[in-house]
């Protein structure tokens, strides 16, 4: 099947304002990056997709986590380094943070693209930002939870 149609069929088991917020953030990080290689995970408690410049999950800086209820963006490298004056990232694990996005329109905000722009030198493979992305479907549960 053609990952972006596989994608799409995961997209639409969510309410249709999830879908909109999906499909709005997934575009937006596209548009600032959009060399990277997308790779997606349907698993059992959220549809993630990652955002990376290899195939390679662990090199992959970011990421989009949508459960039923909300869309988060996950800083995937040394997040704890980064500065974060407005409070926006949530978590204590040692290399993880995390950004509750209520909507596409949060990725534009100054401090947000102050954090992504942080974030991206800290990586530990460059990020492509010439065009030319790549949609990888990685793995899909077989079971989740409910999506709506």
């Amino acid at each position: 099947m053609d990952p972006e149609a596989e994608l799409d069929g995961f997209i639409a088991k969510f309410a249709p304002a999830m879908q909109a917020q999906i499909r709005g953030c997934r575009k937006a990080m596209r548009e600032r990056f959009p060399g990277a290689i997308q790779m997606v995970y349907d698993n059992y408690n959220f549809l993630v997709i990652g955002f990376g410049p290899t195939e390679r999950p662990s090199d992959a800086p970011f990421s989009l986590a949508a459960d039923r209820t909300r869309v988060n963006l996950c800083f995937l490298q040394r997040a704890t380094e980064l500065a974060d004056p407005a409070g926006l990232l949530r978590g204590e694990g040692k290399v993880v943070r995390s950004v509750r996005l209520a909507g596409p329109d949060d990725l534009a905000r100054p401090e947000l693209r102050a954090l992504i722009d942080a974030a991206v030198p800290l990586a530990r493979v460059p990020m492509d930002t010439s065009p030319g992305f790549r949609l990888v479907i990685k793995s899909v549960s077989a079971t989740q939870r409910p999506r709506r």
